[in-house]
């Protein structure tokens, strides 16, 4: 079942974020489980292995941060993905960012948009941890095309919409 399962949602396109941690717990992941929860109160949640580091850190700080990745980004998100980089802020050292007032937490410079948040439950499920965090910051950078994950690659969106004769409704 695992292998099947895996292989039906490599075709379910996912944005791609880097979620990051500050403090004495400073690191970065690569993730697409990822998405908005609700708008009132402004909720977000990202799904995170018991087995990976960032379980760990998001578990002790509390907070994190999130920095949307653009379609030019594909390095960066492939570095947070390397589980062979460095740990803690050596992580970060070739990067551009700036930690976030409200979680101390790396954003990285370029991205299209950064949320902070306040982890505000936690909820095991599986092999893995749903943590929803509320909203303490959004912030949108510039328009650009965005970085997706599909069928096992790294692709982009260009963000243009399809004309409206081509919608269609389904029901």
């Amino acid at each position: 079942m695992h292998s099947s399962l895996r292989e039906v949602m490599s075709q379910f396109a996912t944005g791609v974020i880097v979620v990051t941690v500050g403090g004495e717990h400073v690191h970065g992941m690569t993730a697409n489980a990822f998405t908005s929860v609700s708008l009132d109160p402004p909720l977000v949640l990202c799904c995170v292995a018991h087995s990976a580091v960032m379980h760990g850190a998001i578990s002790a700080s509390g907070r994190f941060a999130v920095s949307v990745m653009g379609a030019d980004q594909e390095a960066t998100a492939r570095h947070f993905a390397d589980k062979n980089r460095p740990l803690g802020p050596a992580q970060f050292a070739s990067l551009d960012w700036w930690s976030g007032p409200f979680s101390q937490a790396p954003l990285i410079s370029g991205a299209l948009g950064w949320l902070e948040c306040e982890t505000v439950q936690v909820h095991d499920s599986g092999d893995h941890t749903i943590f929803i965090g509320s909203v303490l910051e959004a912030r949108r950078g510039a328009d650009g095309p965005g970085l997706l994950f599909y069928n096992g690659s790294f692709r982009s969106v260009d963000g243009v919409e399809s004309a409206p004769d081509r919608v269609r409704t389904l029901r």
